[in-house]
């Protein structure tokens, strides 16, 4: 049998290719942090577990508890969920955490308070509210302008940088309605707390001179 030829060549190339990133994202393991009876979990996941089954997650997913000191915030390479059920929790264990891509569920049924929280470098936002269902998933991707997409933005890992320069906050109120994410961002912000004197988190926010920000809030 002859050998493809090099057009027939390249479909095969670009599946396999295909077909080697769905096999290396299927090995990667996402993290699922909850609080249940006083104490954190801190779970690895080989798949995906429906929102609030906290009995599930201990049989499909590896656990761990872990003291609150040691949720304070980090930083995530890879997906990140939350499962909680009132905001002081939640600070704890996200607020200026990094975090590209997270997933936020409500597990408990009451109304959130007219709160902030702040996550650094978030690229994909997912929210579900378990005690409102059947409300569907709620989702936004964030962008920025310049023609850069989600995944080009800047590390910030280097020594000197900031270690937040791109922060987006979360209005909590969002889990007591049911309409659409929106986001709207603010690049090359010079000082936050001169820009935005009356937005209480940001009193907060680490401010390093000669550097600027994108501030992005999600409501």
């Amino acid at each position: 049998m002859a050998p493809p030829s090099g057009h027939g060549l390249l479909p095969i190339l670009v599946l396999g290719a295909w077909a080697l990133d769905r096999f290396s994202r299927a090995q990667e393991n996402s993290t699922l942090i909850f609080s249940k009876e006083n104490t954190i979990r801190n779970c690895s996941c080989s798949a995906d577990v429906r929102d609030c089954a906290y009995s599930l997650a201990h049989l499909v997913c590896s656990c761990k508890a872990v003291l609150p000191s040691a949720a304070e915030p980090r930083s995530y390479a890879g997906h990140l969920a939350i499962w909680f059920t009132d905001t002081a929790a939640l600070g704890l264990l996200l607020n200026f955490t990094r975090v590209r891509d997270l997933k936020l569920s409500l597990c408990g049924t009451d109304p959130l308070p007219a709160e902030h929280l702040a996550v650094c470098g978030l690229q994909r936002l997912r929210v579900s509210a378990e005690a409102k269902r059947p409300a569907p998933e709620r989702s936004v991707l964030l962008h920025r302008g310049g023609g850069r997409g989600p995944r080009e933005r800047p590390e910030l890992s280097h020594a000197g940088r900031h270690p937040c320069p791109d922060v987006s906050f979360l209005d909590l109120t969002l889990f007591n309605r049911a309409s659409s994410l929106k986001s709207y961002s603010i690049e090359n912000v010079a000082g936050t707390t001169t820009n935005f004197p009356n937005f209480s988190p940001l009193k907060h926010f680490p401010v390093l001179s000669n550097d600027s920000y994108v501030v992005t809030f999600i409501y």
